[in-house]
């Protein structure tokens, strides 16, 4: 089965197991002590971190190391930026119309309102 990042980063235990990884190197037993569930449990979530390429097993003699490989991480990265930049516009645009309607004064402020709330708008001579 063919995951992707977004998969891994789903579930709160995978995103720990990462975090314990990007720091140091650790073995399959050193990342399960960090857990309350079943060994099993953490080598499934390992086996799905490594199909989504976050992490890489690397034998030692008899020991598997788990080790990160965050660049993957990018991907959600420049996906939640094209997110990040629509509503900075979007907020942009609320301050400024806020500040516009804060600085009119009080009979052009309802008018205004009203206006917007009709839908309607004043005609230009």
């Amino acid at each position: 089965m063919r995951r992707d990042v977004f998969q891994a980063i789903a579930d709160p235990t995978r995103r720990e197991i990462i975090n314990l990884i990007a720091h140091q190197s650790l073995n399959l037993n050193s990342v399960a002590g960090n857990f309350d569930v079943s060994r099993p449990a953490i080598s499934q979530h390992i086996k799905i971190l490594t199909e989504c390429g976050l992490i890489i097993i690397k034998k030692q003699g008899r020991e598997r190391f788990c080790e990160a490989k965050l660049d993957k991480l990018n991907e959600v990265s420049d996906w939640v930026e094209q997110y990040k930049k629509f509503w900075t516009e979007k907020l942009d645009a609320l301050e400024k119309y806020l500040y516009e309607i804060q600085t009119l004064p009080a009979k052009s402020k309802a008018s205004k309102l009203k206006n917007k709330k009709h839908g309607k708008r004043k005609k230009r001579i």
